[in-house]
């Protein structure tokens, strides 16, 4: 698939954008490069789609190797992928411009995480649902009092983004609670009002559900103080009268195939990220200013040396050592990527405690598990399989691969595997393989971490 054209800035992590640039780069609802409505050829015609977007972690964002990435992204280039189109992403910034330019016809589809809405699906057509969330009021988890009812909330200022569907669930609050009232911001995203209310800039804003889960693990002080609605979907719209093409996408997304790509993006975009831990990623957070600086510049050379992403192998020290460089385990493991004794004496690192040594040692390591795989896993499946052999060891990880072909599993599978691996700790099925027992269910919840704590590191490397 080829892309033609991204309006934004370099943003190689979503977060990066939001908080260093806001809203200044795309376009607005005036400036849009696309042709004009009478003249915007149906894409069965032209095999172009054009679509809507704007930058954000839920939606669209370029990767730190700038290639194109974000849940609206995977869902509609699958979705174009299946008809033989390429697409045209057009980036706002903002909700209304999106909107805007639904309205002028400039577009074929809107996908921006938009909120199915009756007032929507007046003017315009509404496309299939993809996810279901709710609406949070999210304040600054030292503000007090604390609303955690419709009551409470006339006693905290508000700030939400224009035209968005926040704005009608606030509303509906406002005229059933006397004193809430509100600010629309015209230039702000939810990423970025939810960056203000971790600086306390604003007391409260309000976001989907699947937005607060991505942004709490960079803004640990975000506080969910309730739900605001039972649950609602997002998904895509396009202009009125597009009725064909939105038939074509509902088709698509209720397929077999749609279903394997919306599994594919609650696997690689939410399904990791598990639980808030407050205690953790507010250390994280706090050791990526402390800790971090000192061995960034390692991590880059052992990726210059390895291929091993830089921000991953910092990952993958975290989850070992929390980038202590002189961590010893009861068992004997040390330094700042925990390396076996005889691991070590592998790979030639005779001083596990230089970090230097101890970080080139545990790159190449999981570069030689990385290798070791074969080369039909697709990526990313093949870097979390190298992750459990980092973890588990390369024996048990075999012992696994092959239970799961006995059980009619996927070995290649990332998602399959996660079922599995904690099966060489089940009496049921470790004595019938070549390696025994082993702790299985540890390197299902090692990948979860690393690729959580993955997520968070990145913005570091740019």
């Amino acid at each position: 698939m080829t892309h033609k054209r991204h309006r934004l800035g370099r943003a190689l992590l979503p977060l990066v954008f939001i908080i260093t640039t806001g809203c200044s780069q795309g376009n607005s609802g005036s400036d849009v490069s696309a042709k004009p409505a009478e003249q915007l050829a149906p894409p069965e015609q032209t095999g172009v789609l054009e679509v809507a977007t704007r930058n954000g972690s839920t939606t669209y964002y370029l990767d730190r190797h700038e290639n194109p990435t974000g849940p609206e992204y995977s869902l509609v280039s699958q979705f174009a992928d299946s008809k033989g189109w390429t697409v045209n992403w057009t980036m706002y910034d903002s909700t209304a411009a999106v909107l805007q330019a639904l309205e002028s016809g400039n577009t074929h589809m809107a996908a921006a995480g938009l909120t199915h809405l009756p007032s929507r699906t007046e003017k315009f057509t509404r496309g299939p649902a993809h996810t279901e969330i709710v609406e949070q009021l999210v304040c600054h988890r030292e503000l007090r009092p604390m609303p955690r009812k419709p009551d409470g909330i006339a006693s905290v200022g508000i700030a939400v983004t224009a035209d968005s569907s926040y704005v009608e669930t606030l509303n509906k609050l406002a005229s059933e609670h006397e004193g809430i009232t509100f600010a629309e911001d015209n230039s702000k995203t939810t990423e970025v009002l939810l960056s203000d209310v971790a600086t306390q800039e604003i007391d409260c804003t309000v976001a989907d559900s699947n937005i607060v889960q991505v942004m709490r693990r960079h803004f640990p002080h975000l506080e969910v103080a309730m739900n605001l609605t039972q649950g609602n979907n997002l998904g895509w719209y396009l202009p009125a009268g597009s009725d064909e093409l939105a038939g074509m996408a509902r088709e698509w997304m209720n397929s077999t195939e749609g279903d394997e790509a919306m599994g594919y993006v609650e696997s690689r975009y939410y399904a990791y990220i598990g639980e808030f831990d407050f205690v953790d990623l507010r250390a994280l957070n706090r050791r990526i200013n402390d800790r971090l600086p000192g061995f960034i510049n390692r991590f880059s050379e052992a990726e210059a040396a390895t291929g091993m992403p830089a921000d991953l192998l910092a990952a993958l020290a975290y989850q070992e050592s929390h980038w202590d460089p002189s961590a010893i385990s009861p068992t004997g493991v040390r330094g700042i990527m925990m390396l076996t004794r005889n691991t070590a004496e592998s790979l030639g690192v005779t001083n596990r405690l230089d970090p230097t040594a101890s970080i080139d040692g545990g790159a190449r390591y999981l570069a030689d598990r990385h290798r070791r795989l074969p080369d039909t896993i697709p990526e990313p499946d093949r870097t979390f399989l190298a992750l459990a052999s980092y973890n588990i060891g390369r024996g048990h990880l075999l012992d696994a691969r092959q239970l799961a072909r006995e059980l009619g599993k996927n070995p290649d599978s990332w998602d399959d595997m996660k079922e599995v691996l904690p099966l060489k700790a089940d009496k049921r099925y470790y004595p019938s393989t070549r390696y025994g027992y082993a702790r299985g269910y540890e390197p299902v919840h090692y990948v979860q971490r690393i690729r959580n704590y993955r997520d968070v590191i990145s913005a570091a490397f740019e």
